[in-house]
């Protein structure tokens, strides 16, 4: 089974493209993710969407935006113009949340992604935590932008 889950904070603004030919849309975002048991050690993880889904990530997330996917490790090889062979490892998304807030939004500004890449079905309802009935976003504690490190 190939399935990756990730919350993180973007990096920079996503790049939307459209693929030549078919005109879909791409999205590319890196998410910095911090370690579970080690907080001052983050990875950059490269993610690209496919889409109605890269084009609502490309709409609505910005540089430091949080969100949590969900999605697929891929991996795959070209040819750079110095004629060495290049590797490059990418996470899918199949289905993505905003789970953040920025710049004084409220958390109900939170979306909910579909488990299809071509799923335009988006909520603007916060999701309820199953245990106690509560919002999913209660247990978010705001971070200051000035305390991020890109």
């Amino acid at each position: 089974m190939n399935k990756v889950v990730l919350i993180g904070r973007l990096t920079k603004d996503p790049e939307l493209r459209f693929a030549a030919g078919s005109g879909n849309a791409v999205s590319r975002f890196s998410l910095a993710v911090t370690r579970q048991f080690k907080k001052e050690e983050t990875d950059f993880i490269n993610c690209v969407a496919f889409g109605k889904t890269a084009e609502t990530i490309s709409q609505y997330l910005t540089k430091g935006s949080q969100m949590a996917l969900t999605g697929n490790i891929r991996t795959g090889s070209y040819d750079a113009k110095d004629g060495t062979k290049r590797y490059t490892t990418d996470v899918a998304v199949d289905s993505f949340e905003f789970i953040g807030s920025r710049g004084g939004r409220d958390n109900a500004d939170s979306f909910n992604g579909g488990h299809n890449n071509s799923d335009s079905n988006y909520s603007a309802e916060p999701k309820k935590d199953s245990f106690n009935g509560g919002s999913f976003n209660d247990d978010i504690t705001p971070v200051d932008d000035g305390d991020m490190p890109f």
